[in-house]
């Protein structure tokens, strides 16, 4: 079976995380993909550990079936053969901060005129434009600034430092893949490039969907444990006599009804709907007593067989070899290099196609390994 995207071919500048998920996206649906790096300055993600076959494990899987050209770009002559190359490609991907690209030479208009089909994105913290444009930042920023922080969290001790980067993956990586692959399509229609200016704070303030659209509307803006998805309702976290946590989303009458019978609380009926902040805290109060009254692995035998939307808190160790992970194929393993026995286990692109062929050639090579 064929790859979704074979035959586009991707030049990417960028490093450390939001570019290169994009990329590697990009690259496991099948478009080539050659990663230009730095000599002298290395990315970050290489020598960050903890490694695995010799090199960072974040590395080798962000940059899997990516080709690893080393160029110094402040070097003219580096700058002119990317110019005799760029025809031969439909996407650049960077995340240098606003007019870097430009300055070396290398900025949208200049390539293209060179490849009027090209598709140009730029991935930084708060787009082109604006006066946060040249302000440094990290995920932990963007969310703080987007209003999802101030939404998040418990009133007593404030936003939590969440474990995944959404602002990096879900605001930038993911919005860039979007926005190249409509460009793709519409490139279709017109035979013409065009730019893409995607800034992840904008995209993570997107994401609040639910939030946002109240607020917009007028509402009483929501802070920590106010709406009833963010810890003001019993749609929360409880904690196990063992000190582990089961996630309760039981909002629907049926799952209420259901989660009411099963932990034998008839307050959870009475009041589960209220809006009113003491009946609320009341059905809470309850179900964090009864939680504590059983180990996690007594209330796992309880719930895996009802459907009520209650499921165990698990450590990421325990959801990488857990049934469904190994149902739906969360990890792949990957030969260390082309045409080599030797694997090493990552994970896989979770987009499933009935006809196209995700493609795992080989983990992230080493610096200036590739070839164009």
């Amino acid at each position: 079976m064929p790859s979704a995207l074979k035959g586009l071919k991707v030049l990417d500048f960028s490093t450390l995380l939001p570019g290169p998920f994009a990329s590697m996206y990009l690259a496991d649906m099948g478009a080539e993909v050659i990663h230009i790096e730095s000599p002298t300055r290395p990315d970050l993600v290489r020598i960050m550990p903890p490694y695995a076959n010799g090199q960072a494990t974040a590395h080798s899987y962000l940059n899997r079936n990516k080709q690893s050209i080393a160029l110094d770009l402040k070097d003219a002559a580096n700058i002119e053969l990317i110019k005799t190359k760029i025809s031969e490609f439909d996407i650049v991907l960077e995340q240098f901060r606003p007019d870097v690209m430009r300055r070396l030479g290398l900025d949208y208009e200049t390539l293209a005129e060179i490849n009027p089909r090209l598709i140009y994105c730029s991935i930084t913290g708060y787009g082109q434009t604006g006066a946060y444009k040249d302000r440094a930042g990290h995920d932990i920023n963007y969310l703080a600034l987007a209003g999802v922080s101030g939404h998040s969290g418990r009133q007593d001790s404030g936003p939590p430092p969440l474990g995944i980067q959404i602002a990096d993956v879900a605001g930038g990586s993911l919005h860039a893949v979007i926005g190249i692959l409509a460009a793709v399509v519409e490139r279709q229609r017109s035979g013409m490039g065009q730019y893409i200016d995607i800034s992840m704070t904008d995209c993570v303030a997107s994401l609040n969907s639910m939030a946002a659209s109240a607020s917009l509307a007028g509402q009483t803006p929501q802070g920590p444990e106010q709406g009833m998805l963010n810890g003001s309702s019993f749609y929360d976290y409880y904690q196990t006599k063992d000190g582990r946590y089961f996630s309760v989303g039981s909002l629907e009458p049926q799952f209420m009804s259901g989660l009411a019978a099963a932990l034998d609380l008839p307050i959870l009926m009475a009041k589960g709907a209220s809006f009113d902040s003491k009946d609320r805290q009341a059905v809470k109060q309850a179900l964090q007593e009864k939680f504590k009254t059983q180990d996690f692995v007594a209330w796992q035998h309880l719930f895996q067989s009802l459907d009520i939307c209650v499921e165990p808190v698990l450590s990421l160790d325990e959801a990488l070899i857990s049934p469904m992970a190994q149902q739906r194929s969360w990890v792949v393993d990957v030969p260390l290099s082309e045409n080599a026995s030797e694997t090493e286990p990552q994970l896989a692109c979770p987009i499933k196609f009935s006809r196209s062929q995700m493609k795992y050639q080989f983990i992230g090579q080493g610096l200036g390994e590739g070839k164009w």
